[in-house]
C-alpha cells in the first residue's frame, strides 16, 4: 500500500485524463488547469473517464514519480464532495479508502480536536 505523509496535500483534478499522458503531460495540466508546479510539494491524483485506472504524480526530492494503478474490474470511486474549480483537496486516508475500493458514503469520520490557530503576541520593543 503507498505510505503518504499526512502533512502532504492531494489535489485530485476533476476532469477525467487521457491515461496515456505521462510527464510532461500531466506536467503541463498541473500548470495550466491547477496553477500549481508538482516541484513545490503535494501529490497529483488523475482519474480516467471509466475510471479505471489511477495516476499519482508528485515530486520525490530529485525528480518527478508517477504511481499508477489498473483496476481489472469495477472502477475507482471519486470523493463524493463537488468541486467549484479543476481540483478537490483530499485527504490522505480518504485516498487509501480510494485505492482500497472501501465506499466514502458509508464511512463516518468521527470528531477529532482541531487545534485553534494560535496567533503569536506582538511584543511592544518601545516599552
Amino acid at each position: 500500500m503507498l505510505a503518504i505523509n499526512p502533512q502532504v496535500k492531494i489535489y485530485l483534478h476533476t476532469d477525467p485524463i487521457d491515461m496515456r499522458k505521462s510527464f510532461d503531460g500531466l506536467f503541463g495540466i498541473i500548470k495550466s488547469d491547477l496553477h500549481l508546479d508538482v516541484r513545490d510539494g503535494g501529490v497529483f491524483m488523475f482519474l480516467n473517464l471509466r475510471r479505471n485506472r489511477i495516476k499519482l504524480m508528485y515530486w520525490d526530492r530529485d525528480g518527478i514519480a508517477i504511481w499508477m494503478k489498473r483496476l481489472e474490474s469495477n472502477c475507482f470511486q471519486r470523493p463524493l464532495r463537488s468541486s467549484d474549480g479543476k481540483h478537490i483537496i483530499i485527504e490522505p486516508t480518504e485516498l487509501q479508502s480510494i485505492l482500497a475500493g472501501i465506499d466514502l458514503a458509508s464511512i463516518k469520520m468521527r470528531k477529532r480536536y482541531v487545534a485553534p490557530n494560535l496567533i503569536p503576541l506582538a511584543t511592544n520593543a518601545a516599552s
